[in-house]
Formats: C-alpha cells, structure tokens, sequence
C-alpha cells in the first residue's frame, strides 16, 4: 500500500461511515509518519481502521471496502474495519497519533499510530512478519531505543521486550 492508497481509503471509510475522524492501527499507519516508507514495510494491501467516534461503525466499512469487496476488487487494496482492541498497544498511544489530512483525503482525517507505539504493538503480537516489520523499522532507523522504554500495561511485556532487545543486538 502506498500513501495515496492509504489516503484513499481514508477518504472511503470516512465517507460510508460518515465519520470524519479515522484510526488507522495496523501496519500501514506507518504511512502517517513515514509517507515514504520502505517497500519492505507496504507489503500489506489492507489497512486496518475504525472511527475514532463510532467503532461500532467498522461493520459498515468492513462491508462496504473490505476485503474482496468492489472497493478491493477494483483498486487492489481495502480496510478492514476493527476496534481499539484488536491491538495491544502502550499507555498513552491515542495522545501520540500522527494526523493525516491533505486534498487527497477530501475533509476526511487519518489518526496513524506513531512508530515507536506501532513497534511494541508489533512486538506484543510476536508474529515472526510483525518481528521482521520492527527489525526494518530498527534497521532504517525509525524508531530506536526508545522501544523499550514505551509504557506498556500488558502482561505479555517480558516477551515484547526480550524481541526488542534481540532484535537491537542484530541491527
């Protein structure tokens, strides 16, 4: 996915949930920071994503541009429609987010998760594809140390931090 697609589909979630404010979670909020973030990173043709307001409304967006859709059909990447709790994410993150809002988004904003509180997510999830999507993020210096000092609450933080730790002793 490319930031002009994420834009997009900001622009499609926020027009069939008639929500102007969109949170984007998963790996692609990336793109809030880093618009032009390494290939390696933009593997993914989804975007996961909820209103801020409303995240009872995902249903909506997952119906109307989800995956196999017309909306993926046509364009080759979709939203999935989630909630706040489809990841685990550190203390204070939703103070964090990064804004997206441009002509391409058509008055509708995207809420992109930070880098640093993206990698722990990924790192707390531990999927071998989230460990390789932090070692690109450490590896093009995106993020840095400060990963292991991000407050997390969760009791999966031991094994987050050890990936962490790991993964900075190899880049």
């Amino acid at each position: 996915m490319t930031r002009a697609a994420l834009e997009h589909v900001l622009r499609a979630a926020a027009a069939v949930s008639d929500e102007r404010d969109i949170v984007v979670i998963g790996s692609q909020s990336i793109l809030g920071q880093f618009p032009d973030a390494p290939a390696a990173l933009l593997v993914s043709i989804e975007a996961d994503v909820y209103p801020r307001e409303a995240q009872d409304k995902s249903d909506v967006i997952d119906g109307a541009i989800g995956e196999l859709s017309a909306f993926h059909e046509a364009f080759g990447y979709y939203a999935h429609g989630v909630d706040r709790t489809t990841a685990v994410l550190p203390e204070g993150w939703d103070r964090r987010l990064v804004r997206v809002e441009n002509a391409n988004t058509a008055g509708a904003v995207g809420w992109c998760l930070e880098a640093h509180d993206l990698a722990v997510s990924k790192l707390i999830a531990g999927r071998p594809k989230d460990v390789d999507f932090v070692a690109v993020l450490i590896r093009e210096r995106m993020v840095d140390a400060r990963i292991d000092t991000v407050p997390i609450t969760d009791g999966r933080v031991a094994a987050a931090r050890a990936r962490i730790r790991s993964l900075a002793r190899h880049s």
